[in-house]
């Protein structure tokens, strides 16, 4: 049987929508296929360019990819969200939970990590849970952006 990845998309996008509703965002979706973004997410009149991404969870890891790709006869090109989004919306399915992730704490892949290392690092780890929308121990997402990294610059 071959995955249907648009209906994994479509999931993810309408998980990510349902938990920025509920976090008080308002959600704009823009009209056809041609934007680098899925959505916008509106909050006391910032707006934020929302990529939307399907996280999978592996060893411990939420994973994700934080660029496009696309197939063509000459091959496969693959390319950046810098400077189109704001921010991923990431949404796992193994653990029923959505994420946003600055795009500054993404390179090309992503990862979030969900329970602790086996060698019990601590550093220079990005936790899940930081990032969670609507977790009682995440930081809001808005000028600030999840994790505290700055998306505008200094808050108005």
């Amino acid at each position: 049987m071959k995955r249907n990845t648009k209906l994994v998309g479509d999931i993810s996008e309408a998980n990510v929508m349902a938990a920025l509703l509920e976090a008080g965002y308002s959600i704009a979706v823009p009209f056809g296929e041609n934007q680098r973004y899925d959505l916008i997410a509106e909050r006391d009149g910032m707006f934020l360019r929302v990529q939307v991404k399907t996280g999978r969870l592996r060893n411990g890891v939420i994973l994700f990819n934080g660029y496009s790709s696309h197939s063509h006869r000459k091959g496969v090109s693959c390319r950046r969200y810098a400077g189109d989004v704001d921010l991923f919306g990431i949404y796992c399915r193994q653990n029923e939970t959505v994420y946003l992730v600055p795009i500054a704490d993404v390179r090309l892949k992503g990862s979030l990590r969900v329970v602790p290392t086996a060698n019990a690092q601590r550093e220079k780890i990005r936790w899940a849970d930081q990032y969670r929308v609507g977790a009682a121990s995440s930081k809001a997402v808005g000028p600030e952006g999840a994790g505290g990294v700055s998306l505008f610059g200094s808050p108005p």
